[in-house]
């Protein structure tokens, strides 16, 4: 019966399609907006962290809190380029459904079809991507995409070495001149502790909130095994 029902029920036109989708995208933007917020908030706890770290000359910790804050930074950078293609599928399905008025049905979109593709690619955005490929694929606006990977380039090698380049920066720019009064010999030495004892216990302890965040958002893209 339910099977009778879908094939008697009538097929939503461009315009009810487009509303539909638009309402969607709008509701994954203002998810992003809300998980940045939360980021941010908790980047605040992890900078006074650092500074309190850098005052009792703990620099190990303050380097290993100052290098999950650049990760986050990153993340949050990744969560707007998602919202910038979100919005950039909205405008393009606008046109799309203009030209439709005009033809009398949804055209193939080579750059919608681009941009579902690249965000099929990001952690917890893939399966809500899926969806609008299949519904859109139906639909005529896209091709089928059959893409399994998701992007882990968080961890890749060359994302470490860009936040091992701005540890320093970040520890200057927060730590300021706690930092900088150190002996040259001894910031560098601390440097490179690594955040045993007193550091590992209080690192996780502070940073538990954030890794939480981000793994709610990249399903485990930062290592919250403390």
């Amino acid at each position: 019966m339910e099977k009778m029902k879908n094939i008697l029920k009538p097929k939503p036109n461009p315009q009810q399609l487009l509303r539909d989708w638009q309402r969607r995208l709008r509701q994954e933007c203002r998810n992003i907006e809300r998980q940045i917020r939360d980021i941010q908030r908790e980047e605040k706890n992890v900078e006074k962290s650092i500074k309190e770290a850098a005052k009792r000359n703990d620099m190990g910790s303050a380097k290993a809190l100052a290098k999950e804050l650049v990760r986050s930074k990153i993340t949050v950078n990744r969560l707007y380029e998602n919202k910038a293609q979100l919005n950039s599928i909205s405008m393009h399905l606008g046109e799309s459904v203009a030209i439709a008025r005009t033809v009398g049905h949804l055209s193939k979109s080579a750059e919608v079809m681009k941009l579902v593709n690249n965000l099929m690619k990001a952690p917890k955005m893939a399966i809500t991507m899926q969806e609008f490929n299949k519904e859109m694929t139906k639909a005529g606006v896209i091709e089928e995409i059959v893409n399994d990977a998701v992007d882990t380039a968080l961890d890749s090698e060359d994302i470490e070495e860009e936040i091992e380049e701005e540890v320093d920066r970040v520890l200057t720019e927060i730590a300021g001149e706690t930092a900088a009064q150190l002996p040259e010999a001894v910031r560098k030495e601390k440097l490179k502790e690594p955040a045993q004892a007193l550091g590992d216990a209080e690192v996780c302890h502070i940073y538990k909130p954030l890794h939480r965040s981000l793994i709610d958002l990249f399903n485990d893209e930062i290592n919250a095994g403390c």
